[in-house]
């Protein structure tokens, strides 16, 4: 729902309805992670995407007539369905989708989701999107680390959601939950959607050189929060890097040590070091290695890369520590510009999140998600 946030906000101040289309469940190969969203206005208009354009024209009536009744519902698309081709799903997949109507009326804590996902506090809004009582549909409870609120109208069930969805909140996974009818863990019956809003990861990028422009406009674009840190600064300005949400005039190991000592970097922060200078690149590698991070790239011939575990061996990096360096950084896709380049990184990052292997699909077999 991230992507569409501010404008069913923007609505829900002007007390318009808003249907909002879900995706709570994936099958197979689907073109949307579950979390991703669609929203459809009284007017008529659109904003976001459910299926990258398989089931949008499918989804945009069933919001429509959500609009008019205001009863949530919960649709299943997908190959198997008489209807699947008629609708456009043909990539083999099937998703589930939960249609809902956001108004003041029906989601009165709606403004205080947006506002704690705009000041990037994590919280996680957990939906009963199926259940044998049409009553408690579209009941929902509101998790944050230390608190919560609403209720599905059962102490017992609200306990069982609290728990869980804090789980998924700190993982930062979003997901689909089933209990019994009375919260029973391992009972069927209910099945409750928990979409958890954690802040977006971060990418670091060492060095205010053309290519951490381009990288920073990458990063941006794949929604991390960009910071790019350089020592000197006549370079590091907000000016050079527009695209950038931070720009810090740091030595970058000095930088990165102080945020990890805050707590402000983890496990999907992505550091790219550009620098290329023994003198800044050495010191903030070592501290990156020794972090337990999501990719640590640096760019830098084959010549560069060979001094530079060199230098990181005398520094005291292990061997395992090594390993994790993507250096050369990038993968083989015959970049030039700053802006190529810039993919080229972006690739390899990707490919180490999902573990993708970067052929090229034509000549692979087998499932495309995994």
């Amino acid at each position: 729902m991230r992507d569409v946030l501010d404008e069913v906000l923007r609505r829900y101040r002007l007390d318009e309805p808003v249907a909002l289309g879900t995706v709570v469940a994936t099958f197979s190969s689907a073109p949307r992670s579950p979390g991703a969203a669609m929203a459809v206005a009284v007017d008529g208009s659109v904003t976001g995407s459910v299926s990258g354009g398989c089931v949008e024209g499918a989804v945009y009536e069933l919001g429509r007539e959500v609009l008019d009744t205001g009863k949530p519902v919960l649709q299943r698309y997908g190959v198997s369905d008489d209807d699947a081709f008629a609708v456009g799903l043909t990539c083999g997949g099937i998703i589930d989708i939960y249609v809902e109507r956001i108004a003041p009326d029906t989601f009165p804590e709606f403004e205080v989701v947006a506002k704690s996902v705009h000041a990037e506090v994590p919280v996680a809004v957990a939906t009963v999107v199926a259940h044998a009582d049409p009553d408690r549909l579209g009941k929902r409870v509101l998790v944050w680390p230390d608190r919560h609120s609403g209720s599905t109208g059962s102490d017992r069930i609200d306990a069982a959601i609290v728990d869980d969805a804090r789980g998924l909140l700190s993982a930062g996974r979003t997901a689909m939950l089933g209990y019994g009818l009375d919260g029973e863990r391992r009972g069927e019956g209910m099945s409750v959607f928990v979409n958890s809003f954690e802040p977006p990861p971060r990418m670091l990028v060492f060095g205010a050189i053309d290519f951490a422009a381009a990288m920073a406009r990458m990063g941006a674009y794949l929604g991390y929060r960009v910071t790019v840190c350089d020592a000197r600064p006549v370079f590091a300005t907000t000016s050079r890097f527009p695209s950038a949400h931070e720009v810090v005039v740091d030595w970058p190991h000095r930088y990165l040590e102080r945020q990890l000592e805050e707590g402000r970097v983890d496990e999907r922060t992505v550091v790219t070091v550009l620098t290329h200078d023994p003198k800044f690149d050495v010191p903030v590698l070592r501290v990156a290695l020794g972090a337990k991070l999501g990719y640590v790239g640096a760019m830098g011939s084959r010549r560069t890369h060979t001094d530079r575990v060199d230098r990181l061996r005398e520094a005291g990096v292990s061997e395992a520590e090594l390993s994790a360096l993507a250096s050369p950084i990038g993968l083989d896709l015959g970049a030039r510009t700053p802006e190529e380049t810039a993919v080229s990184i972006a690739a390899e990052i990707i490919a180490t999140r999902w573990g993708g292997g970067g052929q090229r699909l034509s000549v692979l077999s087998g499932r495309i998600h995994g």
